[in-house]
């Protein structure tokens, strides 16, 4: 057995246990994260394999986003409901159950159903993961729990294409969903031998169940508007404009009953708490500019710089090497810092990164595509680890998969907004840029005559010719302009919302409870 406090709570683990149990949380959190982008550089192959569109194709990652958007608010009433420990493990094997049921799928309706029950299952995982980790750990060590927690969470995104396009490109589409299976096994297995014993108590509560279908209603009708606004030509689509009418009525309905419910289904009264607002807010803000930054750059790699999706995704990895060396170090600062502090240096170092990228042109060469890429590390291992201790400050230990569930789900919404809104912006901004500089593009224009000239004596063609190439230059200038313009809008961004820390109370160290009162 598991020895315990006088407090009755289950002590810290140690030696074997601690390291196994420790490596197992986070490699379910990795594995559950990796799984959120792995499939997007896939689609197209899979795609063609299945004989549907491109565009039938991405509803394999807006049905998984919409029911993981769905499920995560609900860990804290499921914890309550199972056990922390049981819910983990159960969410682990049915993941891996459909992950077997994705790679086997022999059409797109069948991987769509599996993809759903993946997305539902994945919800818990990642907030059980923190709270799981900061019990497995001495208080005096939770900030080490949490910088482990972020690491694997922001390496798993950024690993997620590239190992989804080396994977597409020598194997088969299927084994992005197969690898999933030793892991998730693996995972379970040492969990529940490790942790079976440390379960928090379970109660039957009722089912809020006019709170779940209002839930469902406006999380599912806005974000698939949201993945899908573009591809839609956003509201002169009448699809467009009915699921923003059930998503914002929906969403007025689930606020009100869930403020009013004696046992909601999602516990909003947490935001009553000064730290969890102002640090969820300031989280979600970021993770949204982040997150949208770390779609579009890629895109625009592959798309106007024609690299291969493996060789896009290498260009973004090294945003991974400093999040995973500067991890144990945050472990060691973290105690002895204003949580406050290290948020407000991660964002002025995220406004300096996107500075820099805000000067790309479209000959840009490799090193100065990847050090911005390698720098942002750093802002990265500042970002997650500080805003997740303020908010789950002052939380007792049955309100930490509550709170986590909330704030995830918060940030990862976030995410797929500003995913949409940058989306659509870069698009407006290219076509701005583009009508203007075909302005230029007049025999009265000087500039304009002379490069149509050269451009006809180095191709060795006519003036249609020529002009086409003009045209796919003009696109190339539009283009990276139009990207510029994001880049440059989100360092503002970040330096904006610096004042979004400051609305906290002051936390030292890190965990759930570290902070006393201060999380009130």
């Amino acid at each position: 057995m598991t020895p315990s406090s006088a407090t009755g709570t289950p002590a810290p683990l140690t030696g074997a246990r601690f390291a196994i149990g420790t490596f197992a949380v986070a490699l379910a959190t990795f594995m559950n994260v990796l799984d959120s982008s792995i499939a997007n550089v896939a689609i197209p192959t899979l795609s063609g394999n299945l004989g549907v569109s491109v565009d039938e194709g991405t509803w394999v990652i807006t049905l998984f986003a919409a029911a993981n958007a769905v499920s995560i608010p609900l860990t804290g009433w499921l914890t309550q409901r199972v056990g922390q420990v049981r819910l983990f493990v159960w969410a682990i094997l049915l993941f891996v159950l459909s992950s077997a049921a994705c790679g086997l799928a022999p059409n797109l309706m069948t991987l769509l159903v599996a993809r759903v029950v993946q997305g539902a299952v994945a919800g818990p995982l990642v907030p059980l993961s923190q709270a799981l980790l900061l019990a497995s750990f001495p208080k005096d060590k939770s900030a080490s729990a949490l910088s482990l927690w972020a690491m694997t969470a922001t390496v798993g995104p950024i690993a997620g294409p590239a190992l989804g396009g080396w994977i597409t490109d020598s194997y088969s589409w299927s084994w992005i969903f197969y690898i999933n299976i030793p892991v998730g096994l693996f995972a379970a297995a040492a969990i529940w031998a490790i942790y079976r014993e440390r379960e928090t108590p379970s109660r039957k509560l009722p089912i809020d169940k006019v709170g779940l279908v209002s839930l469902i209603a406006w999380v599912g009708s806005l974000q698939i508007m949201l993945d899908k606004g573009k591809d839609l030509d956003w509201f002169d689509s009448p699809i467009i404009w009915a699921l923003g009418v059930v998503a914002l009525v929906s969403f007025a309905f689930f606020l009100i009953w869930e403020l009013t419910e004696e046992r909601p289904v999602v516990d909003l009264r947490l935001f009553q708490r000064r730290n969890f607002l102002g640090g969820t807010v300031a989280i979600s803000v970021a993770y949204a500019v982040f997150f949208a930054n770390l779609v579009i750059l890629p895109q625009w790699i592959q798309g106007s710089l024609g690299y291969p999706a493996i060789d896009a995704g290498l260009v973004t990895a090294p945003l991974g090497i400093f999040a995973v060396i500067l991890a144990p170090i945050m472990g060691r600062i973290m105690p002895r810092s204003d949580m406050r502090v290290l948020a407000t240096l991660a964002f002025i170092g995220f406004a300096g990164v996107f500075f820099m990228r805000s000067h790309y042109t479209t000959d840009i060469d490799r090193f100065s595509l990847v050090l911005p890429t390698l720098l942002q590390g750093i802002p990265t291992a500042l970002f997650f680890t500080p805003l997740t201790a303020i908010i789950l400050s002052g939380l007792p230990p049955e309100k930490i998969p509550a709170a986590a569930g909330l704030s995830n789900f918060a940030r990862i919404f976030a995410g797929a907004v500003g995913t949409s809104l940058v989306a659509t912006g870069w698009n407006n901004r290219t076509v701005l840029h583009h009508a203007r500089l075909a302005e230029q593009t007049s025999i009265n224009h000087p500039a304009f005559v002379d490069t149509l000239d050269k451009l006809q004596l180095a191709a060795g063609a006519g003036t249609p010719k020529a002009l086409a190439l003009l045209e796919r230059a003009l696109n190339a200038q539009a283009t990276i302009l139009g990207l510029n313009d994001i880049f440059w809008l989100s360092s503002v961004i970040f330096i904006v919302i610096i004042p979004l820390i400051w609305v906290t109370r002051p936390v030292k160290g890190a965990g759930a409870g570290a902070a006393g009162a201060a999380g009130h």
